[in-house]
């Protein structure tokens, strides 16, 4: 079991959670139930899941969980362009937003090919 608080991925996505909870406090109040509720939910989904996936046993299940994370913050890259088209996002929120979760995709996959990697190891 790992402490998912030790992942330079995990804290990034959670500062890019806590960045999106406020920017989406601005959004208009009809959209609580939608664009906003989706926004935050996919956005907290991506640390949750490496969250998760660091408490179950062996790397098969991390890797699971941190592939869930990476569907997670495909989806948020839409919402963001979604909100932004809609006007609710600057550009500016926008760009760093998105370069930002860019970073984090990366991360996301980089582990995911180091846990694959070792894994292929581990058979030899």
């Amino acid at each position: 079991m790992k402490d998912f608080r030790d992942l330079t991925v995990w804290e990034k996505s959670h500062k890019l959670t806590l960045e999106i909870y406020s920017l989406t406090a601005k959004f208009p109040r009809h959209e609580l139930y939608g664009l906003t509720s989706q926004v935050r939910r996919c956005s907290a989904s991506i640390g949750a899941n490496i969250a998760e996936g660091c408490g179950k046993r062996g790397n098969n299940e991390f890797q699971r969980y941190l592939q869930i994370a990476s569907g997670s913050a495909s989806e948020l890259d839409y919402h963001l362009l979604l909100a932004r088209d809609l006007g609710f996002l600057t550009d500016t929120d926008y760009h760093d937003l998105a370069r930002r979760l860019t970073e984090v995709r990366k991360m996301l996959t980089s582990l995911l090919q180091k846990i694959e990697a070792d894994r292929l190891m581990a058979k030899c």
